[in-house]
């Protein structure tokens, strides 16, 4: 049975990662609906939703085939770089080292570049087209995070949870601004997310290789804390840096 620390820990991770992705595919199909046509965007997103529903279909029942063991070291892998990748860029954003991601800026380049095909015939077929890879990309990552966060531990229903919770709450807040979220403070969830994704990799490698963590489960606290000090350490280092990204 899972305990509540990897019910509630597996819900919050899924939810805060799948924010992210969420809020980048909803600008750009935003951009669609207004600059193009909301048929043409809602298409667009209805295809790629298709898409990443059979690939959910096909790759689940597969890890049912993978022994755990082995299934925690490449899933810890994977979410180690996965998430170590959020950090690193989170860290040179917060150092001042990179620029801060902009969903405002996003909307209003992609608005722009769509406005600019408005006389073209095939205008609303690449419309179209944008939102469908918008929505089909940062899937597939939703689609990862959901089952890296979950399948190590029988959890998947939780990660599942987690991330339509994200959808939810980007599509509802969405309509009712009516323009891209701007306010969310994406860096700090990536901050965030980059932290319990690189943990959760941290643990289910050392499971992977048999280690028993002390504490069990709340070893993912203290991994979590260890990540946090070193990585705002980094942050106050760079700040007196001229690193090169």
């Amino acid at each position: 049975m899972t305990d509540i620390t990897t019910i509630t820990s597996t819900i919050t991770a899924s939810f805060l990662a799948s924010t992210v992705e969420v809020v980048e595919a909803f600008t750009i199909v935003l951009a669609v609906g207004v600059t193009q046509s909301w048929r043409s965007a809602l298409i667009g997103t209805g295809v790629a939703f298709t898409v990443l529903a059979a690939l959910v279909f096909f790759i689940g029942p597969l890890l049912t085939l993978i022994p755990l063991q082995l299934l925690q070291y490449v899933i810890g892998i994977l979410l180690m770089l996965f998430g170590m990748r959020w950090l690193r860029k989170a860290v040179l954003r917060a150092s001042g080292h990179l620029a801060l991601h902009d969903e405002e800026k996003a909307f209003a380049k992609e608005t722009e570049t769509l406005a600019r095909r408005s006389d073209d015939k095939r205008a609303s077929y690449l419309a179209g087209i944008a939102a469908f890879k918008a929505v089909l990309l940062e899937g597939v990552e939703v689609v990862f995070i959901v089952i890296a966060v979950g399948a190590a531990r029988g959890a998947t229903l939780y990660a599942a949870l987690g991330a339509v919770a994200a959808f939810v709450a980007v599509l509802l807040i969405g309509l009712m601004v009516h323009k891209p979220l701007s306010r969310v403070p994406e860096n700090t969830l990536k901050f965030i997310v980059g932290l319990m994704l690189t943990s959760f990799g941290i643990f289910w490698t050392g499971e992977g290789f048999g280690a028993e963590w002390p504490g069990a489960d709340l070893m993912l606290i203290g991994i979590f804390i260890v990540l946090a000090v070193f990585s705002l350490s980094t942050v106050r280092w760079l700040r007196g840096t001229h690193y090169l990204a």
